[in-house]
Protein backbone atom coordinates (compact mmCIF):
# COMPACT_ATOMS: atom_id res chain seq x y z
CA UNK A 1 0.00 0.00 0.00
CA UNK A 2 0.95 3.86 -0.63
CA UNK A 3 0.36 6.75 1.27
CA UNK A 4 -2.54 8.99 -0.12
CA UNK A 5 -1.46 11.46 -2.52
CA UNK A 6 -3.10 14.33 -3.40
CA UNK A 7 -5.19 13.62 -6.97
CA UNK A 8 -3.00 14.37 -10.30
CA UNK A 9 -5.26 15.94 -12.91
CA UNK A 10 -4.32 17.13 -16.12
CA UNK A 11 -6.85 19.39 -18.19
CA UNK A 12 -9.02 20.48 -14.85
CA UNK A 13 -12.42 21.12 -16.43
CA UNK A 14 -12.30 18.47 -19.19
CA UNK A 15 -10.90 15.94 -17.03
CA UNK A 16 -12.94 16.95 -14.20
CA UNK A 17 -16.32 16.19 -16.37
CA UNK A 18 -14.20 12.85 -17.34
CA UNK A 19 -13.84 12.24 -13.46
CA UNK A 20 -17.52 12.44 -13.15
CA UNK A 21 -18.19 9.64 -15.62
CA UNK A 22 -15.75 7.35 -14.72
CA UNK A 23 -17.07 7.44 -10.98
CA UNK A 24 -20.86 6.17 -13.07
CA UNK A 25 -18.42 3.53 -14.45
CA UNK A 26 -20.57 -0.12 -14.69
CA UNK A 27 -19.65 -3.27 -14.57
CA UNK A 28 -16.98 -4.38 -16.52
CA UNK A 29 -18.41 -7.75 -17.92
CA UNK A 30 -21.55 -5.55 -19.02
CA UNK A 31 -19.58 -2.83 -21.16
CA UNK A 32 -20.22 -2.34 -24.88
CA UNK A 33 -16.60 -2.70 -26.18
CA UNK A 34 -17.48 -0.54 -29.65
CA UNK A 35 -15.32 2.25 -29.94
CA UNK A 36 -16.55 4.96 -32.20
CA UNK A 37 -16.20 5.48 -35.87
CA UNK A 38 -15.38 1.86 -36.30
CA UNK A 39 -17.04 -0.99 -38.23
CA UNK A 40 -16.53 -4.81 -38.97
CA UNK A 41 -15.16 -6.07 -41.95
CA UNK A 42 -17.95 -8.92 -43.31
CA UNK A 43 -16.51 -12.29 -42.49
CA UNK A 44 -18.21 -14.27 -44.59
CA UNK A 45 -17.57 -12.11 -47.31
CA UNK A 46 -14.18 -11.14 -47.09
CA UNK A 47 -12.27 -13.94 -45.57
CA UNK A 48 -11.32 -16.38 -47.66
CA UNK A 49 -10.04 -13.75 -50.29
CA UNK A 50 -7.87 -12.49 -47.31
CA UNK A 51 -7.09 -15.70 -46.38
CA UNK A 52 -6.03 -16.70 -49.85
CA UNK A 53 -3.83 -13.54 -50.01
CA UNK A 54 -1.48 -14.74 -47.20
CA UNK A 55 -1.72 -18.73 -47.49
CA UNK A 56 1.87 -20.22 -47.31
CA UNK A 57 3.48 -22.17 -49.82
CA UNK A 58 3.89 -25.48 -47.58
CA UNK A 59 6.65 -27.78 -47.43
CA UNK A 60 6.15 -31.10 -46.27
CA UNK A 61 9.01 -33.72 -45.47
CA UNK A 62 7.85 -37.15 -46.54
CA UNK A 63 9.11 -40.37 -44.47
CA UNK A 64 8.82 -43.35 -46.78
CA UNK A 65 10.12 -45.56 -44.29
CA UNK A 66 8.50 -47.51 -41.45
CA UNK A 67 6.08 -49.76 -40.36
CA UNK A 68 3.07 -46.68 -40.20
CA UNK A 69 4.39 -44.65 -42.79
CA UNK A 70 2.47 -46.42 -45.67
CA UNK A 71 4.62 -45.67 -48.01
CA UNK A 72 5.14 -41.57 -47.52
CA UNK A 73 1.45 -41.13 -47.64
CA UNK A 74 1.39 -40.77 -43.42
CA UNK A 75 3.04 -37.19 -44.28
CA UNK A 76 0.21 -36.06 -46.57
CA UNK A 77 -1.71 -33.16 -45.72
CA UNK A 78 -6.03 -34.21 -45.78
CA UNK A 79 -9.05 -33.32 -44.94
CA UNK A 80 -10.36 -33.98 -41.06
CA UNK A 81 -12.95 -35.82 -42.75
CA UNK A 82 -11.10 -37.17 -45.11
CA UNK A 83 -12.81 -40.39 -44.79
CA UNK A 84 -16.14 -39.15 -44.98
CA UNK A 85 -16.80 -38.66 -41.08
CA UNK A 86 -15.93 -36.88 -38.35
CA UNK A 87 -15.07 -39.82 -36.40
CA UNK A 88 -11.47 -38.88 -35.16
CA UNK A 89 -11.08 -42.90 -33.60
CA UNK A 90 -10.96 -44.42 -36.92
CA UNK A 91 -8.44 -41.68 -38.82
CA UNK A 92 -5.80 -44.03 -38.29
CA UNK A 93 -7.28 -47.10 -39.09
CA UNK A 94 -8.54 -45.89 -42.84
CA UNK A 95 -5.52 -44.12 -43.92
CA UNK A 96 -4.19 -46.84 -45.78
CA UNK A 97 -8.10 -47.10 -48.10
CA UNK A 98 -7.60 -43.74 -48.54
CA UNK A 99 -4.32 -43.59 -49.95
CA UNK A 100 -4.46 -42.33 -53.17
CA UNK A 101 -6.78 -39.70 -52.15
CA UNK A 102 -5.30 -37.81 -49.45
CA UNK A 103 -6.65 -34.47 -50.81
CA UNK A 104 -5.10 -31.51 -49.42
CA UNK A 105 -6.70 -29.10 -47.26
CA UNK A 106 -6.18 -26.65 -44.79
CA UNK A 107 -8.00 -24.73 -41.98
CA UNK A 108 -7.93 -21.19 -41.55
CA UNK A 109 -9.65 -18.35 -39.61
CA UNK A 110 -9.52 -14.66 -39.68
CA UNK A 111 -9.65 -12.46 -36.41
CA UNK A 112 -9.91 -8.96 -36.77
CA UNK A 113 -9.07 -6.18 -34.87
CA UNK A 114 -9.27 -1.97 -35.52
CA UNK A 115 -5.35 -2.29 -36.84
CA UNK A 116 -4.89 -5.26 -37.49
CA UNK A 117 -5.80 -9.13 -39.25
CA UNK A 118 -4.54 -12.68 -37.56
CA UNK A 119 -4.76 -15.46 -39.71
CA UNK A 120 -4.81 -19.03 -38.85
CA UNK A 121 -3.70 -21.94 -41.24
CA UNK A 122 -3.90 -25.55 -39.60
CA UNK A 123 -2.66 -28.77 -41.79
CA UNK A 124 -4.19 -32.12 -40.75
CA UNK A 125 -2.60 -35.24 -40.44
CA UNK A 126 -4.58 -38.60 -39.95
CA UNK A 127 -1.27 -40.10 -38.33
CA UNK A 128 1.71 -38.47 -36.24
CA UNK A 129 3.97 -41.52 -36.53
CA UNK A 130 7.79 -42.31 -35.84
CA UNK A 131 9.52 -45.70 -37.35
CA UNK A 132 11.64 -46.24 -34.16
CA UNK A 133 10.05 -49.18 -32.66
CA UNK A 134 10.86 -48.66 -29.12
CA UNK A 135 8.88 -45.62 -29.18
CA UNK A 136 6.14 -46.40 -30.79
CA UNK A 137 3.90 -46.44 -27.30
CA UNK A 138 5.44 -43.03 -26.28
CA UNK A 139 5.93 -40.88 -29.49
CA UNK A 140 2.81 -42.08 -31.77
CA UNK A 141 -0.94 -40.85 -31.67
CA UNK A 142 -4.11 -40.71 -33.49
CA UNK A 143 -4.68 -36.95 -35.44
CA UNK A 144 -2.38 -34.08 -35.77
CA UNK A 145 -3.11 -31.08 -36.34
CA UNK A 146 -0.31 -28.05 -36.63
CA UNK A 147 -0.48 -24.71 -37.78
CA UNK A 148 0.70 -21.22 -38.07
CA UNK A 149 -0.81 -17.54 -37.20
CA UNK A 150 0.05 -14.67 -39.77
CA UNK A 151 0.20 -11.29 -38.13
CA UNK A 152 -1.14 -8.53 -40.69
CA UNK A 153 -0.87 -5.35 -40.23
CA UNK A 154 -4.01 -3.08 -41.92
CA UNK A 155 -2.41 -0.11 -44.28
CA UNK A 156 -5.06 1.27 -46.35
CA UNK A 157 -4.82 -1.34 -48.75
CA UNK A 158 -7.31 -4.70 -49.85
CA UNK A 159 -5.00 -7.48 -47.78
CA UNK A 160 -2.72 -5.23 -45.31
CA UNK A 161 0.52 -6.07 -45.06
CA UNK A 162 2.38 -9.11 -43.77
CA UNK A 163 4.76 -8.62 -40.22
CA UNK A 164 5.22 -11.61 -38.70
CA UNK A 165 4.00 -15.13 -37.82
CA UNK A 166 3.77 -17.70 -34.97
CA UNK A 167 3.88 -21.47 -35.66
CA UNK A 168 3.09 -24.78 -33.98
CA UNK A 169 5.57 -27.02 -33.78
CA UNK A 170 4.19 -29.87 -31.13
CA UNK A 171 3.98 -28.39 -28.25
CA UNK A 172 6.22 -25.05 -28.50
CA UNK A 173 5.74 -22.15 -30.23
CA UNK A 174 8.10 -20.13 -32.60
CA UNK A 175 7.89 -16.47 -33.73
CA UNK A 176 9.36 -15.41 -36.91
CA UNK A 177 9.29 -11.59 -38.69
CA UNK A 178 8.96 -11.04 -42.75
CA UNK A 179 12.02 -8.90 -43.90
CA UNK A 180 11.61 -5.04 -43.23
CA UNK A 181 8.92 -5.74 -41.01
CA UNK A 182 9.16 -3.44 -37.76
CA UNK A 183 8.67 -6.08 -35.15
CA UNK A 184 11.23 -7.37 -33.26
CA UNK A 185 11.98 -9.90 -29.91
CA UNK A 186 9.72 -9.07 -26.96
CA UNK A 187 9.59 -11.03 -24.06
CA UNK A 188 9.71 -14.04 -26.51
CA UNK A 189 13.00 -13.90 -28.89
CA UNK A 190 12.11 -14.19 -32.67
CA UNK A 191 13.37 -17.42 -33.95
CA UNK A 192 13.63 -16.45 -37.35
CA UNK A 193 12.99 -14.66 -40.63
CA UNK A 194 9.55 -15.61 -42.39
CA UNK A 195 10.58 -16.06 -45.93
CA UNK A 196 8.37 -15.18 -48.64
CA UNK A 197 7.79 -16.58 -52.51
CA UNK A 198 6.20 -15.15 -55.56
CA UNK A 199 3.11 -17.08 -56.12
CA UNK A 200 0.15 -15.98 -58.60
CA UNK A 201 1.45 -12.57 -58.81
CA UNK A 202 2.12 -11.78 -55.55
CA UNK A 203 4.58 -12.17 -52.31
CA UNK A 204 3.41 -15.24 -50.33
CA UNK A 205 4.68 -16.68 -47.22
CA UNK A 206 6.81 -20.13 -46.69
CA UNK A 207 6.49 -22.69 -43.79
CA UNK A 208 7.19 -26.35 -43.53
CA UNK A 209 6.60 -29.48 -41.29
CA UNK A 210 8.91 -32.34 -40.44
CA UNK A 211 8.14 -35.63 -41.77
CA UNK A 212 6.15 -37.83 -39.02
CA UNK A 213 5.45 -35.72 -36.15
CA UNK A 214 5.00 -32.93 -38.45
CA UNK A 215 6.00 -29.74 -36.28
CA UNK A 216 5.66 -27.04 -38.13
CA UNK A 217 8.29 -23.86 -38.64
CA UNK A 218 9.19 -20.87 -41.06
CA UNK A 219 10.94 -22.43 -44.19
CA UNK A 220 13.87 -23.54 -44.08
CA UNK A 221 14.33 -23.92 -40.40
CA UNK A 222 12.00 -27.62 -41.33
CA UNK A 223 12.54 -28.44 -45.15
CA UNK A 224 12.29 -31.30 -47.41
CA UNK A 225 15.09 -33.47 -46.86
CA UNK A 226 15.28 -36.02 -49.89
CA UNK A 227 11.72 -36.71 -50.91
CA UNK A 228 8.54 -34.54 -49.92
CA UNK A 229 5.90 -32.55 -51.29
CA UNK A 230 5.25 -28.45 -51.94
CA UNK A 231 1.79 -27.23 -51.92
CA UNK A 232 0.49 -24.79 -52.88
CA UNK A 233 -2.65 -22.76 -51.84
CA UNK A 234 -5.75 -23.34 -54.83
CA UNK A 235 -6.76 -19.78 -56.01
CA UNK A 236 -10.25 -21.79 -57.04
CA UNK A 237 -10.84 -23.89 -54.21
CA UNK A 238 -9.15 -26.85 -55.60
CA UNK A 239 -7.84 -29.49 -53.48
CA UNK A 240 -5.37 -32.14 -54.95
CA UNK A 241 -3.70 -35.59 -54.31
CA UNK A 242 0.05 -35.98 -54.85
CA UNK A 243 1.36 -37.74 -57.73
CA UNK A 244 4.20 -39.45 -55.57
CA UNK A 245 6.24 -38.49 -52.97
CA UNK A 246 8.45 -35.94 -54.53
CA UNK A 247 5.38 -34.10 -56.13
CA UNK A 248 6.63 -30.20 -56.39
CA UNK A 249 3.40 -28.76 -56.95
CA UNK A 250 -0.14 -29.95 -55.00
CA UNK A 251 -2.79 -27.11 -54.45
CA UNK A 252 -4.25 -27.49 -51.22
CA UNK A 253 -8.20 -26.29 -50.54
CA UNK A 254 -8.46 -23.58 -47.86
CA UNK A 255 -11.28 -24.41 -45.47
CA UNK A 256 -12.96 -21.63 -42.73
CA UNK A 257 -13.15 -22.96 -39.67
CA UNK A 258 -16.47 -21.24 -39.29
CA UNK A 259 -18.10 -22.60 -42.46
CA UNK A 260 -21.84 -23.93 -41.12
CA UNK A 261 -20.97 -27.45 -40.14
CA UNK A 262 -17.44 -27.00 -40.08
CA UNK A 263 -14.81 -27.97 -37.53
CA UNK A 264 -15.69 -25.22 -34.98
CA UNK A 265 -19.19 -26.15 -35.15
CA UNK A 266 -18.02 -29.50 -34.56
CA UNK A 267 -16.34 -29.03 -31.22
CA UNK A 268 -19.04 -30.21 -29.56
CA UNK A 269 -18.92 -33.82 -31.55
CA UNK A 270 -18.09 -36.16 -29.15
CA UNK A 271 -16.69 -38.56 -31.73
CA UNK A 272 -14.60 -35.67 -32.58
CA UNK A 273 -13.37 -34.19 -29.36
CA UNK A 274 -13.49 -34.85 -25.52
CA UNK A 275 -15.27 -32.16 -25.15
CA UNK A 276 -15.72 -28.38 -26.97
CA UNK A 277 -12.06 -27.48 -25.60
CA UNK A 278 -10.49 -28.51 -28.76
CA UNK A 279 -8.58 -31.84 -27.34
CA UNK A 280 -9.03 -34.41 -30.56
CA UNK A 281 -10.23 -38.11 -29.91
CA UNK A 282 -7.80 -40.90 -30.60
CA UNK A 283 -7.52 -44.64 -29.67
CA UNK A 284 -4.08 -45.72 -31.53
CA UNK A 285 -1.06 -45.46 -28.94
CA UNK A 286 -2.64 -43.78 -26.27
CA UNK A 287 -5.81 -41.38 -26.40
CA UNK A 288 -5.43 -38.54 -28.41
CA UNK A 289 -2.96 -35.92 -28.49
CA UNK A 290 -3.93 -33.64 -31.42
CA UNK A 291 -5.84 -29.84 -30.62
CA UNK A 292 -7.83 -27.91 -32.44
CA UNK A 293 -6.53 -24.13 -32.79
CA UNK A 294 -8.72 -22.85 -29.47
CA UNK A 295 -6.55 -25.29 -27.65
CA UNK A 296 -3.30 -24.93 -29.18
CA UNK A 297 -0.55 -24.22 -26.28
CA UNK A 298 2.96 -23.12 -24.87
CA UNK A 299 2.77 -24.05 -21.75
CA UNK A 300 5.95 -21.54 -21.07
CA UNK A 301 5.13 -18.06 -22.93
CA UNK A 302 4.36 -16.07 -19.43
CA UNK A 303 0.82 -14.71 -19.70
CA UNK A 304 -0.48 -16.38 -23.28
CA UNK A 305 -2.91 -19.16 -21.65
CA UNK A 306 -3.84 -21.91 -23.76
CA UNK A 307 -5.93 -21.24 -27.03
CA UNK A 308 -5.01 -17.62 -26.93
CA UNK A 309 -3.29 -17.96 -30.76
CA UNK A 310 -6.86 -18.59 -31.54
CA UNK A 311 -9.11 -17.22 -29.17
CA UNK A 312 -6.97 -13.81 -28.37
CA UNK A 313 -4.09 -13.94 -31.07
CA UNK A 314 -3.81 -9.87 -30.25
CA UNK A 315 -2.52 -10.73 -26.88
CA UNK A 316 -0.17 -13.12 -28.06
CA UNK A 317 0.75 -10.67 -30.41
CA UNK A 318 1.85 -8.06 -27.77
CA UNK A 319 3.15 -10.06 -25.50
CA UNK A 320 5.41 -12.14 -28.18
CA UNK A 321 6.88 -8.85 -30.16
CA UNK A 322 7.76 -5.15 -29.43
CA UNK A 323 7.91 -2.62 -32.32
CA UNK A 324 3.99 -2.64 -33.27
CA UNK A 325 3.47 0.47 -32.91
CA UNK A 326 -0.50 1.60 -33.24
CA UNK A 327 -1.70 -1.69 -32.14
CA UNK A 328 -5.73 -2.55 -30.91
CA UNK A 329 -7.25 -5.08 -28.58
CA UNK A 330 -10.33 -4.02 -29.53
CA UNK A 331 -11.73 -6.53 -32.17
CA UNK A 332 -13.94 -6.29 -34.34
CA UNK A 333 -14.34 -9.66 -35.49
CA UNK A 334 -13.40 -12.82 -33.19
CA UNK A 335 -15.88 -16.01 -33.69
CA UNK A 336 -13.77 -17.80 -31.43
CA UNK A 337 -14.07 -15.27 -28.38
CA UNK A 338 -16.67 -12.23 -28.75
CA UNK A 339 -15.29 -11.16 -24.99
CA UNK A 340 -11.40 -11.21 -25.95
CA UNK A 341 -9.21 -8.21 -25.64
CA UNK A 342 -10.21 -4.59 -24.35
CA UNK A 343 -9.61 -0.87 -24.59
CA UNK A 344 -6.83 0.20 -22.16
CA UNK A 345 -3.59 -2.33 -22.35
CA UNK A 346 -0.91 -2.01 -19.27
CA UNK A 347 2.38 -2.82 -19.45
CA UNK A 348 5.18 -4.14 -17.34
CA UNK A 349 7.66 -1.69 -18.19
CA UNK A 350 8.09 2.07 -19.63
CA UNK A 351 7.98 2.12 -23.58
CA UNK A 352 4.76 -0.83 -23.86
CA UNK A 353 7.42 -3.73 -23.23
CA UNK A 354 6.99 -6.51 -21.07
CA UNK A 355 4.04 -8.48 -20.43
CA UNK A 356 0.46 -7.08 -21.63
CA UNK A 357 -2.25 -7.35 -20.35
CA UNK A 358 -5.66 -5.71 -22.07
CA UNK A 359 -8.75 -4.80 -20.09
CA UNK A 360 -12.45 -3.82 -20.76
CA UNK A 361 -14.14 -1.36 -19.03
CA UNK A 362 -15.01 -1.53 -15.79
CA UNK A 363 -13.82 -0.92 -12.04
CA UNK A 364 -10.67 -3.25 -11.34
CA UNK A 365 -9.19 -4.36 -7.29
CA UNK A 366 -6.34 -5.34 -7.10
CA UNK A 367 -7.46 -9.17 -6.73
CA UNK A 368 -8.80 -8.23 -10.68
CA UNK A 369 -5.89 -7.56 -12.19
CA UNK A 370 -3.88 -10.32 -10.27
CA UNK A 371 -6.54 -12.66 -11.79
CA UNK A 372 -5.74 -11.29 -15.00
CA UNK A 373 -1.80 -11.60 -15.02
CA UNK A 374 -0.74 -7.75 -13.46
CA UNK A 375 1.21 -7.96 -10.30
CA UNK A 376 0.92 -5.27 -7.61
CA UNK A 377 2.84 -2.14 -8.17
CA UNK A 378 3.76 -3.35 -11.78
CA UNK A 379 2.02 -1.03 -14.56
CA UNK A 380 4.33 0.90 -15.87
CA UNK A 381 2.75 2.39 -19.29
CA UNK A 382 -0.44 2.34 -20.86
CA UNK A 383 -2.34 2.57 -24.56
CA UNK A 384 -6.19 3.39 -24.00
CA UNK A 385 -8.22 3.68 -27.31
CA UNK A 386 -10.00 7.04 -28.64
CA UNK A 387 -12.92 7.56 -26.18
CA UNK A 388 -11.71 5.83 -23.18
CA UNK A 389 -10.21 6.76 -19.98
CA UNK A 390 -8.94 5.95 -16.71
CA UNK A 391 -8.10 6.60 -13.13
CA UNK A 392 -5.20 4.64 -11.86
CA UNK A 393 -5.54 3.99 -8.10
CA UNK A 394 -2.40 4.14 -5.83
CA UNK A 395 -4.01 1.71 -3.00
CA UNK A 396 -6.69 -1.40 -2.97
CA UNK A 397 -10.42 -0.95 -4.06
CA UNK A 398 -10.02 2.30 -5.50
CA UNK A 399 -8.77 4.18 -3.11
CA UNK A 400 -5.67 6.55 -2.36
CA UNK A 401 -3.96 9.08 -4.59
CA UNK A 402 -5.04 8.73 -7.79
CA UNK A 403 -4.08 9.77 -11.69
CA UNK A 404 -6.22 10.80 -14.66
CA UNK A 405 -5.41 9.21 -17.96
CA UNK A 406 -7.09 10.05 -21.38
CA UNK A 407 -4.32 9.29 -23.87
CA UNK A 408 -1.77 6.38 -24.17
CA UNK A 409 1.53 7.10 -22.02
CA UNK A 410 4.59 5.29 -22.70
CA UNK A 411 5.81 5.74 -19.13
CA UNK A 412 4.13 6.56 -15.85
CA UNK A 413 7.19 7.77 -14.03
CA UNK A 414 7.30 10.92 -15.64
CA UNK A 415 3.77 11.27 -13.42
CA UNK A 416 5.35 9.77 -10.24
CA UNK A 417 3.38 6.68 -10.51
CA UNK A 418 5.32 4.19 -12.27
CA UNK A 419 4.76 0.67 -10.60
CA UNK A 420 2.33 2.33 -8.11
CA UNK A 421 -0.86 0.85 -9.20
CA UNK A 422 -2.83 -1.32 -7.29
CA UNK A 423 -6.43 -1.03 -8.83
CA UNK A 424 -8.10 1.13 -11.65
CA UNK A 425 -11.49 2.09 -13.27
CA UNK A 426 -11.86 2.20 -17.13
CA UNK A 427 -14.70 3.70 -18.59
CA UNK A 428 -15.83 5.88 -22.09
CA UNK A 429 -15.71 9.64 -22.29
Amino acid sequence: MKKPDLLLLTGKIPVLLFLCTLLACSNPETEDLALPGTEAMTYASGSSALAKRWAPVHYMDVDATGTYSEGGKSDYITAIDYDGDWNAENNWENLPAYGNALYAHCYYSVVETTTHWFIIYAFFHPRDWTDIFFLYELDQHENDLEGVMMIVQKDGSAYGSLQGAVTVSHSDFYSYTTAGSPLYSGPESVDGVLQTVEYQGEQHPVTAQEAKGHGLKAWPQYDINGDGVIYYPSMTDNAQAPADNYDTHVEYKLVDIFEAGGLWDQRSNTQLFFNAGGGFKGNNFGTGGANAPWAWNDGDDGLVQSGEMATDPAKLTDNYFYGLGNFSHVYLNNPYNNAAGGVATFYEHCNYEGYAVSLPPGDYTLADLQSRGISNDEISSLKLENGYGIILYRDNNLNGGSLVKTASDECLGDDGFNDEVSSVRISAI
